[in-house]
């Protein structure tokens, strides 16, 4: 665990977005939550409505939901405007939000049951208004009881805020996600005692408000708002003192460049070799890790994302819902064309290798079933366990394989790509869907299996530039050198180098620092 208090104490800025969302989140759950709760407590047809709503949230899991308003909210442009973000802070904020309410709406609304009717009667007695009864009288004691509810939603929040990496707003997530993608133990932890640490001190203060309000004590109460209150404007400071007391932007400045990432450790890799080229011409840059093909590609083609590296056979088959497989060029010729009618998108060139999916199996498995083709899989494959990347069986590619080859294995189990190797390894995989430039493939001595049939498609690299940046010649001009320069070798070792366990092992950015330097590049920034 070596350099795990430099790496937990280099999380500032993670720390301060998680913190800010979370806040957010369970602010605006506060807010819906106490007023439904006052009109539930009055109305039995509200009351189930509102609880049964606030029930099934919470019946989705938090990354299905998080997911979820990304579709939403791109369908709503139409409504509100191209401006409409679709990524990072807005859908996790509303997912949170919802999460959060259950907590809180029902222990208001039980407080507000439980309230001794015979001091709401006193209250009517001497003529107080409902809104006089409600401030005066119900809310003092309800308000422990909605402070309960408060803590428990916010435990919950701060766990859950982990996951809004998966959609591209910073968070401790971003440690943990790469951590486990690229087998950095270090990153992983840091990221988990930090979120975990968070979640402890906002129960504490909390439940000193909690009780203060309990008690009746107002310095107690008073002091654990205040310690809440310091926490969030230093996260505000921390995350946007710059913007609010630094220099003020030169006309032209486009501001950060976002570089988006997939998540796998390729991916990482390219995304920091990418970085360092804008950084070398003078550009800000920050990266989204983590993020889901589909979600990738959509959040270029609105600008949510500036760059990204995506690969042919991914938008030939996902995107552009083509089947055939005209060979390399006029693959890559027709998705260009396509991008940058369609979406504005400018695919500024193919790195020079090909990162395919593929089936892989352990040398000696395959020797012992005679296996050397997919084809040799099928008289085989129903006794066999086939282990894919978490999209895979839902992917096109996936889909054209058993079409062409009619195969039935016994088990489908999905892992991380980082993972599916470890389950071959282990034998809780015979097959996996393999990816071509992994340097784990010749590690592990894998047999990559043939595919007489052509069913997948080739996968070039292709660097692509959202229409916000699409016609920046500065940014063009500083990403030239990367197209043509990456063989599938060079690649490959760099992902190896992070893949690997113990003597040797990189990060990501490490890692790009040696393909830059193998590539005749500039020296690439170390996070």
């Amino acid at each position: 665990m070596n350099g795990f208090w430099e790496t937990l104490f280099g999380l500032g800025d993670k720390l301060a977005a998680h913190v800010i969302l979370s806040a957010s989140a369970i602010g605006l759950g506060i807010a819906v939550a106490l007023p439904l709760a006052v009109w539930a407590s009055r109305s039995r047809n509200v009351n189930r409505i509102a609880l049964g709503f606030a029930s099934l949230v919470q019946t989705i899991p938090a990354l299905a939901l998080l997911a979820l308003f990304f579709p939403i909210l791109l369908s709503l442009r139409s409504v509100f405007g191209e401006g409409l973000p679709t990524l990072g802070f807005l859908p996790a904020l509303l997912a949170l939000a919802l999460y959060a309410l259950l907590p809180i709406l029902r222990n208001a609304v039980t407080a507000q049951a439980n309230l001794d009717p015979g001091i709401l009667e006193a209250a009517d007695g001497v003529g107080m208004t409902a809104w006089q009864k409600l401030r005066l009288v119900e809310a003092p004691l309800s308000a422990p009881f909605i402070m309960a509810g408060i803590r428990t939603a916010s435990v919950w929040t701060i766990g859950a805020a982990t996951l809004s990496t998966t959609i591209g707003q910073p968070s401790l997530g971003d440690p943990i996600f790469a951590g486990l993608q690229t087998q950095n133990w270090v990153l992983v932890l840091a990221g988990c005692f930090a979120s975990a640490a968070l979640a402890l001190v906002t129960d504490l203060l909390l439940g000193q408000i909690e009780r203060g309000l309990a008690a009746r004590k107002r310095w107690q109460w008073g002091g654990g708002l205040l310690a809440v209150a310091l926490g969030l404007i230093a996260a505000l400071v921390y995350q946007f003192g710059d913007d609010w007391f630094g220099e003020e932007r030169e006309e032209g400045d486009i501001g950060p460049v976002i570089i988006a990432s997939k998540q796998f450790s390729e991916q990482y890799i390219l995304a920091r070799l990418i970085g360092s080229q804008l950084e070398q011409a003078g550009f800000d840059v920050d990266y989204r890790d983590g993020l889901g093909s589909a979600v990738v590609h959509n959040a270029v083609a609105s600008s949510n994302i500036d760059i990204s590296v995506d690969y042919t056979g991914t938008i030939w088959t996902n995107n552009l819902k083509r089947t055939d497989n005209p060979g390399r060029e006029a693959m890559y010729e027709t998705i260009k064309a396509w991008e940058a009618e369609e979406n504005g998108v400018r695919v500024l060139g193919r790195l020079g290798f090909e990162n395919a999916y593929a089936f892989a199996m352990r040398e000696d498995r395959a020797a012992s079933l005679g296996v050397v083709s997919l084809e040799d899989l099928v008289p085989v494959a129903g006794r066999l366990t086939v282990g894919g990347d978490p999209e895979f069986f839902e992917r096109p590619e996936w889909i054209a394989v058993n079409q062409a080859y009619d195969l039935n294995f016994a088990e489908e189990r999905n892992f991380s790509p980082t993972f599916m190797y470890n389950a071959l390894r282990s034998g809780e995989a015979d097959v996996i869907s393999a990816y071509t430039s992994d340097g784990r493939i010749a590690a592990d001595r894998l047999v990559v299996l043939e595919d007489p049939k052509e069913a997948l498609p080739s996968y070039d690299a292709m660097l692509m530039l959202s229409p916000r940046v699409a016609n920046n010649e500065a940014i063009a001009e500083a990403l030239r050198p990367l197209i043509d320069a990456i063989s599938v070798e060079d690649m490959r070792e760099a992902n190896f180098a992070v893949d690997r366990e113990g003597e040797g092992k990189l990060s990501p950015a490490q890692a790009a620092e040696e393909l830059a330097a193998k590539i005749g590049l500039g020296a690439v920034r170390q996070d």
